[in-house]
Order: C-alpha cells, then structure tokens, then sequence
C-alpha cells in the first residue's frame, strides 16, 4: 500500500465520492423507471441531476487516490464506464426540455443506466 492511499481523508474522500455516485445512480434510475411506469416518458429534474452527478462523480472516483496499487481500476473499464456515462448524459440532457420522448429512446437510457452499474460491479 502506497503512502497516499494510507492517508485516512483520502479514503474518506473516495468513500464520499463513492456515495455521491450512488446517490445519482438512485436518482438517475429511480427517475427514468418511475417515468416509465407512469406512461409518461419525459425527462424529470431527478433523470438530469443523476446524469450530472453521474459523470461528474464518476469523473472525480477515476482520479488516482490509490497511489497507483493493485487495487487500482482498470484504465480500458474506466473508458468503458466514461463512454457509457457520456452516452448516458447526452441522451438525457438533448431531450430535457422535450414534453414526452420516443419510448425507445427512454428504454435505451434505462438499459445504459443498468449496463453502466454491471461494468462497475462486475468487471473486475
């Protein structure tokens, strides 16, 4: 273990960052189910924010806090998790202000949303 990654605040600080990310992956799927169970596909205040506070979180958690370990994340599942969040992003945000979008198009936010979260868990 590095000496960066023995720091307790920088633990503390991913483990914040951490939350935060989940916080907009609730937010972001929560969201886009409860509009797709209502009938009404349209993107919500909370579909946005989690967007938002997906990529920027996730941006700030593949920052190196680790030293550079064995525990430090793959750089290709970093990519592959930035491009599925960018994606993400921009489906969400093009849309916003729209009164109802394709529902194709919100089953494909939805599905993204979930093959983000399968990368980040499963993809060690």
């Amino acid at each position: 273990m590095s000496a960066l990654a023995s720091f307790p605040v920088v633990e503390a600080l991913r483990l914040i960052l951490l939350f935060i990310h989940l916080v907009g992956f609730a937010l972001l799927l929560g969201g886009a189910i409860t509009q797709f169970l209502s009938g009404k596909f349209r993107i919500n205040p909370a579909i946005l924010w989690g967007s938002i506070i997906q990529l920027a979180s996730g941006i700030a958690l593949s920052a190196p806090l680790r030293g550079g370990g064995d525990d430090e994340p793959n750089p290709i599942k970093l990519g592959v998790k930035l491009l599925l969040a960018v994606m993400i992003f921009i489906m969400v945000f093009i849309p916003r202000k729209r009164d109802e979008v394709n529902k194709g198009h919100f089953i494909g936010i939805i599905t993204l949303t979930l093959v983000n979260a399968a990368v980040a868990v499963f993809w060690r």
